[in-house]
């Protein structure tokens, strides 16, 4: 006799109830709730290519210029460097970008890069701060993105930090368009709440509209990566941030030297950078939270061929980073905005052929090329999207590989609504 289970036809049970149906329904639709909140997206498009970090002390409207000229200078005077890292031709675009509008998001610094300095002193110089940020954002050829850094939030050092940030907004006349202030430092996943309620009290004392200020955290502790009880600080961090931070930093000095890495292995490329980054990365996945790698030291001074050597060097972290996901970083020599534009730039125009053909043969049904899945998709579209962003490829461009591929569609395969032939079949 055979013990094999006896095979039931359908029929002879019913479905499951509603009733049942409602259970499940009731343990999961919260989740979803939950999930749609705390993992909207990401957001592409917009972000900058990097920050510029200068102290208070040396800031002024005419930086922009001055900064952009130097890294054209540069440029001028070690040609056949750049040429030879030029793999695709974008140097004309570099210069454009250059004299136009060279610095797309500003900080300017009151901690590290600014030292401590009589009260009566930095006071002038955040008014002076605000004022400069209120001008550059109504530039055209300004920065898109402002604000400052203030001193941290351990006791010996937030109320300064405080007082500067306020004489800043009143500098600036209130909040100037694209403006946030960064929080250095992070160490605890409370000390959010504290930065929340800053934002609170500043916006109820100095009238400004609710949830106007935003803020970003700067990575520079290990303890902001992994908390005591073991957790992902940053992660519950951002869970407390009340939807107001915006991105996060790497700083790469305090970080490698808080895990302690000699200063002359300390690099954006050394392990425990690039554990720490993966950890921001993760916790803030499908998040809408940018993540921006740190700067470098090394600036291209000394005999010609110490500048070949660091031109090259900046250049290749630069693509080092974009390969790995980090699609802005911190500058903070006008040199290095010559590098950053000529990487970011040859980065996203490389890619753009094989990106833009595999968008196309994934909108059109009847391509009998490449079938990606629409995740796939989706980051081939993020990637076309962050090129023409930055100037690496134009709209026209686009068009003449296919007539599909467009910035609209772009967007909407980002958004989800529209698809190729996996979602209309």
């Amino acid at each position: 006799m055979s013990n094999a289970p006896r095979s039931v036809s359908p029929s002879q049970h019913e479905r499951l109830s509603e009733a049942a149906l409602d259970r499940i329904e009731s343990i999961l639709g919260p989740v979803d709730e939950a999930l749609a909140a705390d993992f909207p997206g990401d957001r592409i498009g917009g972000q900058p290519i990097h920050t510029i970090y200068v102290a208070a002390s040396a800031a002024g409207v005419d930086l922009p210029a001055r900064w952009g000229q130097q890294a054209l200078s540069l440029i001028d005077e070690n040609q056949d460097v750049f040429d030879s890292i030029d793999s695709v031709g974008v140097l004309p675009r570099v210069r454009e970008a250059l004299a136009t509008r060279p610095i797309q998001d500003l900080r300017i610094d009151f901690e590290d890069g600014y030292g401590w300095r009589a009260d009566e002193t930095e006071d002038a110089h955040a008014r002076e701060a605000g004022r400069t940020l209120a001008s550059l954002a109504v530039d055209p050829s300004g920065p898109r993105w402002c604000g400052i850094r203030p001193k941290g939030l351990a006791p010996h050092e937030r109320r300064r930090g405080i007082r500067t940030l306020e004489l800043v907004l009143d500098g600036a006349g209130g909040v100037p368009p694209g403006f946030v202030f960064t929080v250095p430092k992070l160490r605890a996943a409370e000390q959010v709440d504290g930065v929340v309620a800053l934002c609170e009290e500043i916006e109820r004392a100095h009238g400004l509209p609710e949830r106007a200020l935003r803020f970003e955290l700067q990575i520079e502790s290990p303890q902001a990566v992994i908390g005591s009880d073991g957790t992902a600080t940053l992660a519950r961090a951002l869970g407390r941030a009340d939807g107001r931070c915006t991105s996060l930093h790497y700083g790469t000095y305090d970080y490698s030297a808080a895990c302690g890495i000699t200063s002359a292995q300390q690099s954006l490329e050394h392990p425990v950078a690039d554990h720490a980054k993966a950890v921001m990365l993760a916790a803030t996945a499908q998040t809408g939270i940018w993540v921006s790698d740190g700067s470098t030291q090394v600036v291209p001074s000394g005999t010609p061929a110490e500048v070949d050597s660091a031109i090259r060097r900046h250049a290749g972290l630069v693509t080092r980073s974009l390969q790995r996901g980090f699609y802005q970083g911190w500058d903070m020599h006008p040199a290095h905005l010559a590098t950053r534009w000529t990487a970011t730039l040859s980065f996203f125009r490389s890619a753009m052929p094989t990106a833009a053909s595999r968008v196309a043969a994934y909108l059109d049904t009847t391509s009998n090329g490449m079938m990606d899945e629409p995740a796939t998709a989706q980051a081939l579209a993020a990637v076309l999207v962050r090129g023409l962003d930055c100037g690496a490829v134009d709209a026209a461009e686009l068009e003449s590989l296919s007539p599909l591929v467009t910035r609209d569609v772009l967007h909407g395969l980002l958004a989800r609504t529209v698809g190729g032939p996996s979602a209309q079949s």
